[in-house]
């Protein structure tokens, strides 16, 4: 049975890849995070304190546990707290992954990475793996530099980009747009919620089992890994009211523009979804889905 190794285990992606990997035991886990395990259950894995930034630390803990597979979720992924600090940016999201492919290329360690949607400049969604990037924001750029790093390397890798990620573990360092909609519309005050960018929401344990799935197909390339539904911010939020039954008055349509975000963001994103069913027999849950698997999560 193969051994990975997960990077930013407290994470929503993290924690549900953890809940996974538990109860299917299709491998053997060693999870890793900066400070203590946020996870609920403690056993039937190895949990190992573990800063990216630190790469000595980072080369005794898998050398420690000699795993087959890496599945490098961390990242500083706040768009507009990159565009401020693009020094830390730059050191979390490409100088932590140059140490980890070093360490893969010599340890022959497969590499799964997760990339994002802001490597495209929005003008022309849904794209395609091999579409042309090109970032707005130092958050992309990051991504692409990264990206880059990884394909020049000698490294097995795969490329995972996603959209958009939603869903809940018990103990959750930030939001998501789902459950920021969702709490924002039941307290029934106004609410700005942007209509002219489109995306397509990525359950989180959608995105647990594509990593997986990489691992186990051996997978090599980029990949595209979303959910299925086409939307806009609007709509996603007026279909987060619907599956609730909350009041949509309170929502106030408004253009990105009148935000005056630090970073800018990509207008029209998604992704074609055809490689990623096609090789690793990928088959993402509907939104309506998504929000039904949250709404039974929530409720215990």
């Amino acid at each position: 049975m193969k051994t990975i190794l997960t990077t930013g285990s407290n994470g929503l992606l993290g924690q549900k890849l953890t809940e996974k990997i538990l109860a299917e035991g299709r491998v053997k886990l060693v999870a890793t995070s900066k400070g203590l395990n946020r996870y609920p259950v403690k056993e039937g894995y190895e949990y190992a304190e573990m800063d990216i930034l630190d790469a000595k630390q980072v080369k005794y803990i898998i050398e420690k546990y000699q795993p087959d597979a890496i599945i490098h979720t961390a990242a500083m992924t706040n768009v507009d707290t990159c565009e401020a600090n693009k020094e830390l940016c730059h050191q979390l999201n490409v100088d932590a992954v140059q140490t980890l492919i070093s360490i893969c290329e010599e340890k022959n360690i497969q590499f799964i990475h997760l990339s994002t949607d802001f490597v495209f400049d929005g003008a022309d969604g849904p794209y395609q793996e091999d579409d042309p990037v090109n970032p707005v924001s130092y958050y992309g750029e990051s991504k692409v530099l990264a990206e880059e790093l990884i394909k020049d390397s000698k490294a097995n890798w795969a490329v995972l980009r996603t959209i958009l990620v939603y869903g809940i573990t018990s103990d959750m360092s930030r939001s998501n747009i789902v459950l920021w909609a969702k709490g924002a519309l039941e307290k029934a005050s106004p609410i700005n919620v942007v209509n002219d960018q489109w995306r397509m929401p990525t359950l989180a344990e959608d995105l647990a089992e594509a990593c997986l799935l990489a691992v186990e197909k051996k997978a090599n390339g980029i990949y595209h890994i979303s959910g299925k539904d086409y939307m806009s911010i609007a709509d996603l939020v007026r279909k987060v009211a619907d599956y609730w039954g909350l009041d949509k008055t309170c929502m106030n349509e408004i253009s990105s523009a009148s935000l005056n975000q630090t970073a800018k963001r990509p207008v029209k994103t998604g992704f074609v979804l055809d490689k990623a069913i096609k090789d690793l027999g990928y088959d993402p849950h509907s939104f309506e889905e998504g929000l039904k698997i949250l709404d039974r999560q929530m409720k215990g």
